[in-house]
């Protein structure tokens, strides 16, 4: 085989392109990489990773106000957010870094430049060398996503920010506006807020967390105004005034336009797909919303072309992306798969109280035609939530009530982003009721709020 010459080429490296490449390499094929600008995608270096880096700082900070409560004292808390800022940006070289030696190990030739398809089967590499052409029996397009802009409320850097500039700030906001409360603008309001801003969040929707259990997005709420964030529902900015140091945003609520002004702005009204520049359209490839369309298996209709994470439309999760890279690579060596299954993915966010949830909310479930049965069971039912001093919050589970399925579950409160993981495996393995009724869950622990929850959906709760 030619030395441009592979089995599957990838475009794109974040955590659905590398760990394509990686299960690829593994299965034998020979892979190459093309990645235009960092090893571990958005994810990785401007995403998932260093966002939690910098909420971890938050939420220390936010303890160590309490910590008369624990019987400690440290002196007058105070933070260095370049200090802050730049534990972040470790963390995420070295993660980079890591993803560097893993495909260098598994014999994965990277490509640093700008890839497009100018026929079927090649890939086209401009890089700083020039351009080559490479070869391929497959293709696997996983470039990912960018920020949306929407006309008026473009980033700026300075007074604007996307997420990117959120995550590497020029300065400490006073006064911060953040336009959409997806899991991206509540984990900046969240962040910003532990550290002494004062945030208004503006959600078009008639919630905040759109996404997420109507009970669970109000206890949010709840939560978030009392750590003194302004929440403005069914609002939405119409325009940015910008001046020196201010912004004055038009926000029209209830039919009302009021004028507020402020000094820093986080726009994080969603994202579009990476599809332009790559020649899709010439082969023939469908595109929806920004989005390329594809069946169950990530084929986009055009022979050995496949999109996969982001690019390939909701939910946008890293996580979603990975599978679908290892179902892909093993479907082209050969081997039996099983479609990535949209609501069996869970979707979490690492604001302060933390949000999680997997499958149907209860009124999703009815709305598709279950008969169904729910149980909670709050963290102030639960001895090691009231240790930890984290009393607040709440488990929700959705079962069929004629076979006892487990349709969802819906949490709020410390740690439930470890916590969800349970019922994600429970619903793999297709669980009823009765084999997490009669699991044993260790004591004292969160995760006994899992079976109290299960046990209430059937009349059977016992600490409540």
């Amino acid at each position: 085989m030619a030395s441009n010459t592979f089995d599957l080429i990838i475009v794109g490296a974040g955590p659905g392109g590398y760990v394509a490449a990686i299960r690829a390499a593994q299965l034998g094929q020979k892979v190459a990489v093309v990645e235009r600008a960092h090893l571990g995608g958005i994810c990785l270096n401007w995403g998932c990773i260093p966002t939690k880096a910098l909420l971890r700082s938050a939420e220390v900070y936010h303890l160590m106000q309490r910590a008369d409560e624990f019987g400690l004292s440290a002196g007058k808390p105070d933070f260095d957010l370049a200090a802050i800022v730049k534990r972040s940006r470790k963390v995420s070289a070295q993660l980079a870094a890591g993803v560097g030696h893993l495909l260098k190990k598994n014999k994965v030739t990277v490509i640093m430049g700008e890839a497009s398809l100018p026929a079927r089967g090649k890939v086209l590499v401009k890089t700083d060398k020039g351009s080559e052409e490479l070869s391929a029996g497959h293709i696997i397009l996983a470039t990912g996503a960018r920020a949306r802009e929407l006309p008026g409320l473009e980033a700026d850097g300075n007074l604007v920010w996307t997420y990117k500039h959120a995550l590497n700030p020029p300065r400490m906001p006073k006064k911060l506006l953040v336009i959409g409360s997806g899991a991206i603008g509540i984990e900046f309001a969240s962040f910003f807020n532990a550290l002494g801003a004062e945030v208004t969040v503006v959600e078009v929707m008639d919630r905040v967390l759109p996404v997420e259990d109507a009970e669970i997005s109000a206890l949010a709420k709840k939560a978030f105004v009392k750590q003194g964030m302004k929440i403005l529902e069914k609002s939405m900015v119409k325009s940015l005034d910008r001046g020196k140091g201010k912004v004055t945003a038009h926000i029209e609520s209830a039919g009302n336009m009021a004028k507020h002004d402020f000094d820093t702005v986080i726009s994080a009204v969603g994202i579009v797909g990476n599809v332009e520049g790559l020649g899709l359209e010439a082969l023939g490839v469908k595109i929806d919303r920004t989005h390329v369309v594809t069946d169950e298996y990530c084929r986009t209709g055009v022979d050995g072309l496949y999109a996969i994470g982001d690019i390939a439309g909701p939910p946008w999760l890293a996580h979603k992306a990975s599978h679908e890279g290892v179902m892909v690579a093993e479907m082209i060596a050969g081997q039996k798969v099983h479609p990535v299954k949209p609501e069996s993915i869970a979707g979490c966010t690492y604001c302060q109280p933390q949000v999680a949830s997997v499958g149907y909310s209860e009124a999703a479930a009815i709305e598709a035609g279950f008969e169904v049965r729910g149980g909670r069971f709050p963290f102030m039912g639960n001895g090691k939530a009231i240790a930890l001093g984290e009393p607040e919050g709440l488990v929700k589970t959705v079962f069929d009530a004629k076979t006892g399925e487990l349709l969802g579950a819906h949490m709020i409160g410390a740690e439930v982003t470890e916590l969800i993981q349970g019922y994600v495996v429970g619903r793999a393995l297709e669980t009823t009721e009765a084999e997490l009724m009669h699991t044993v869950f260790p004591h004292p622990t969160l995760s006994e709020m899992m079976h109290e929850s299960v046990l209430d959906a059937y009349g059977r709760v016992i600490h409540m």
